[in-house]
């Protein structure tokens, strides 16, 4: 006999209550509560297929302590953000705004991926629209399942059937199983089914690439439970106005947190980035007051970017601060420290700054540029396109140094910049004879004066 009670659960973080509650107890935001009839048969299955694994318990000493073997997706990039590749039996959760392309890489991945047999599961395009997509993609694979389903104990008899090597749900919002009975994309039905897939694939060493939606404040939409579970959140992103489209590892088991993929979406689907630092630096043939380069590095990959900066009269009485790609707290730290520690009356004006390319920059490395073109802008002095910077701004008005300083010298040496200014502290240990660009290493604020304008 089946047992129904109604239950509330906290949107944010998954907490379960009897009643509801104002404040959650576990996470502490407000008014995140919602009501769900639940009803939990008493044979509830557990989504463990055949090919399951009895689990026992093993000494540490005699686990063995082999590298974990990696499926090679295809993609380049999508390795690189994976820490090299798929792990067997790894659940990999991909997030992303509606129409940013998920469903796009995901099938192009499965597409590329030659000599497995992949079980494509979709719960919100028919299995013409996923083949029309397929034939703009212009890559054949005979290995590859389609199959449009959303209840998982039919989903499960097909994977017995095909036996997978790989399995990809798009999306795990539109999946439900019989042992509840609340609607699908339910804080209670994505944490059943989650779990299902997740024992599935521990338990047959199958891979499991999922597709999230998220919210309009940009978070994965379910229970926070649900990136806890999974092995990998990857978050799919860009500005729908610029082609290009930036995959980041906020969580990876298997690998670093700090590595991005970049892909163009072209209309024969995503083109991998190899060298990003080409693609997102303007060619102009004159210099132009306001912009200045920065040398970032993000994971292991150093970058070459845009900064742009306008600095003008407020027209009003309160001064405007806008950013875009950049932290905006940030920008006012580094606008009060121009002020304060080198005297220049910003605080009348307008400033507005964008990151080119249509990327979010969170590396510290990009604030002596963010100053550079700030001063640019408000003394409407061009800098020479041959010069980049990398360095952070202490609130003191110092320049402090950065890591990865090696890296970021000899890609602006690859890419054809004359000169560099980092903080002088990075220059210690370091021979920059054996670079053609010159490195110049600045103190303060004062420094970076006397080097751009003279």
């Amino acid at each position: 006999m089946a047992k129904t009670k109604t239950t509330f659960f906290c949107q944010n973080c998954g907490y379960q209550s009897t009643k509801w509650l104002g404040k959650c107890p576990a996470c502490g935001e407000w008014n995140t509560f919602v009501e769900e009839v639940v009803s939990k048969k008493d044979d509830k299955k557990h989504g463990v297929k055949k090919g399951e694994k009895k689990s026992k318990p093993v000494l540490i000493s005699q686990i063995s302590a082999e590298k974990e073997e990696r499926i090679d997706t295809g993609s380049g990039e999508l390795n690189r953000v994976l820490g090299g590749g798929l792990v067997s039996g790894s659940v990999v959760l991909i997030g992303g705004e509606p129409g940013i392309g998920k469903s796009t890489l995901l099938l192009q991945t499965a597409l590329n991926m030659k000599g497995l047999r992949i079980l494509y599961v979709t719960g919100e395009e028919s299995q013409q629209q996923i083949k029309m997509r397929a034939d703009r993609i212009g890559v054949q694979n005979d290995n590859c399942f389609i199959l449009n389903e959303t209840f998982t104990t039919d989903i499960f008899k097909q994977i017995d059937a095909v036996e997978p090597d790989l399995l990809i749900i798009d999306s795990i919002q539109t999946l439900y199983t019989d042992t509840l009975e609340s609607s699908p994309g339910s804080i209670s039905q994505i944490r059943e089914t989650t779990g299902e897939l997740m024992r599935f694939a521990k338990t047959t060493q199958v891979p499991v690439l999922l597709i999230g939606h998220i919210t309009k404040e940009g978070n994965l939409a379910g229970p926070k439970v649900l990136e806890h579970m999974v092995d990998t959140v990857l978050q799919f992103e860009g500005d729908r106005h610029y082609g290009f489209r930036i995959l980041r590892s906020m969580k990876n088991r298997f690998g670093s947190t700090s590595e991005l993929g970049i892909f163009e979406m072209h209309t024969g689907g995503l083109r991998e980035v190899n060298n990003p630092s080409e693609v997102l630096l303007s060619q102009r043939d004159e210099p132009a007051s306001g912009v200045a380069i920065a040398a970032m590095i993000e994971g292991q990959r150093p970058m070459l970017i845009e900064t742009q900066a306008l600095v003008t009269s407020a027209a009003y009485g309160t001064p405007q601060r806008s950013s875009t790609g950049f932290d905006l707290r940030r920008l006012n730290m580094l606008l009060a420290v121009l002020e304060k520690r080198s005297g220049f009356k910003l605080g009348t004006k307008d400033v507005f700054l964008n990151i080119a390319g249509g990327i979010r920059v969170g590396d510290p490395a990009i604030d002596l540029a963010v100053v550079a073109a700030i001063l640019s802008s408000l003394e409407d002095i061009a800098m020479e396109n041959n010069i980049c910077f990398a360095a952070e701004v202490g609130l003191s008005g110092e320049i402090r140094a950065v890591t990865h300083i090696e890296n970021r010298i000899m890609e602006a040496d690859k890419l054809g910049f004359e000169k560099i200014i980092v903080s002088k502290f990075n220059l210690k240990g370091i021979d920059t004879k054996h670079y053609r660009i010159k490195v110049a290493g600045i103190n303060k604020i004062e420094d970076l004066l006397q080097e751009l304008f003279g």
